[in-house]
């Protein structure tokens, strides 16, 4: 049964994607939701917008469309409802299953630890995605930006991410330390704050069956398992040794391990075969930028793939230049990487290459690869035009500067 929205306006031409033998539905024109953001998100998101409507309707001439529809979350679905996530926005996104969204600022004394964690945890998005790959002409601190090529899966709604922990000097804090300092002969200091860290058999096979599905379906060569099981054996060490029999259980014909790999093939991969392997999470620092062409999907636990995603990104252009998705098992929650930058707000300056390149993820999950395609050929073609904003300008000699708006212009001037 729909919905009932007292204040979001439901598109009259726009149809409801759907769920048909555990696969999306795509009708042609879907409504999707989309939240504007704070901040900056304002300027970004009509950017984006723009982008995203030409793309589709030049792929398509006109037989495919996307019917936005305005929901709210922030300062805007304050102003509105006197709550910052209200529940029919969250039900929105249930309903319609694919939604963009700009950033967020997470109000102090809000009640929310943060409100992107809180729409993650509530949808139940448990795999935040994060593609990381240079784009030509877009400067660099590294020597050879274009070996990088990843798709980072992080676990979304566990380890020290959960938000289960107690400030230094709480009745609380006291209780646990000194449960654990009896119960467990551990020497925990009594002025420490505490946290606990959650792993799981099923969040870490939901994730890493979602990575391996990723890379079958993209002919990618090979799922790295990032942890700090060497350390932490119960819960980063688990996560390996679950990921691994996932993928002999779930994937046998599909996959082989690196140990196969070198003791039955010589370290030649097969064809149709991905390698599954595992890695420190701080040798992969090291190797990401020593050995970058060496890894293709990664799959690691939530802070892991925080620190790693924006490492990545740094070598190919930084935040701006990186996209981002929260997924569950059908939901997707395409959103821009980075936050408010509240003193740019309303000034038509920033970069909105990290919305634009999470929107084209959004149409790649719609299966509309030709408008993707489109995109992204067109980002590179604007960068290597020296036609850019700000933040890439002030980096490139003999750049053309151009405001955010503008910028979205010239992209769809530049699709072909």
């Amino acid at each position: 049964m729909a919905p009932r929205f007292k204040k979001i306006e439901i598109p009259a031409k726009g149809q409801r994607i759907t769920v048909k033998k555990g696969k999306l539905s795509i009708p042609n024109k879907p409504i999707i939701p989309v939240i504007e953001g704070d901040g900056i998100g304002r300027d970004i998101m009509k950017a984006t917008r723009i982008v995203l409507d030409a793309a589709v309707a030049k792929a398509y001439k006109g037989k495919k469309q996307i019917a936005w529809m305005d929901v709210y979350a922030g300062e805007n679905a304050f102003k509105m409802y006197k709550e910052w996530i209200p529940q029919e926005t969250f039900d929105a996104i249930k309903y319609y299953y694919v939604a963009l969204k700009g950033p967020l600022t997470t109000p102090v004394g809000g009640g929310f630890r943060s409100l992107n964690v809180t729409l993650r945890q509530v949808l139940n998005l448990y795999a935040c995605v994060r593609p990381v790959r240079y784009f030509k002409g877009v400067p660099s601190p590294v020597k050879r930006p274009e070996k990088m090529d990843v798709v980072i899966y992080r676990e979304n709604t566990e380890d020290v991410y959960s938000g289960i922990e107690w400030k230094k000097g709480t009745k609380e804090a006291k209780k646990v330390i000194g449960w654990i300092n009896k119960t467990m002969k551990r020497n925990i200091r009594l002025d420490s704050g505490i946290g606990i860290k959650p792993i799981s058999v099923k969040g870490t096979n939901a994730l890493v069956r979602q990575a391996i599905k990723y890379a079958i379906a993209r002919k990618r060569k090979s799922v790295t398992l990032m942890h700090k099981g060497n350390i932490m054996k119960y819960t980063e060490g688990a996560f390996r040794d679950w990921g691994y029999k996932l993928a002999a259980k779930e994937f046998k014909s599909k996959v082989i391990s690196e140990d196969v790999l070198w003791s039955k093939y010589k370290g030649k991969q097969p064809k149709n075969k991905i390698v599954i392997k595992d890695r420190i999470a701080d040798s992969m620092f090291q190797q990401i930028l020593t050995r970058t062409d060496e890894y293709d999907v990664i799959a690691t636990p939530n802070l892991n793939g925080d620190y790693m995603s924006d490492a990545a990104a740094a070598q190919v252009g930084g935040l701006g230049m990186a996209p981002g998705a929260n997924m569950g098992d059908y939901i997707g929650l395409f959103e821009a990487t980075h936050g408010t930058a509240p003193k740019y707000a309303d000034k038509d300056m920033v970069n909105p290459g990290s919305l634009i390149l999470s929107g084209v993820m959004m149409l790649e999950y719609l299966g509309w690869g030709k408008a993707a395609d489109m995109v992204t050929k067109a980002v590179e073609k604007t960068i290597q035009k020296k036609t850019v904003t700000y933040d890439l300008h002030r980096q490139m000699k003999g750049a053309k500067k151009l405001s955010t708006s503008k910028y979205a212009e010239a992209i769809v001037k530049n699709m072909k």
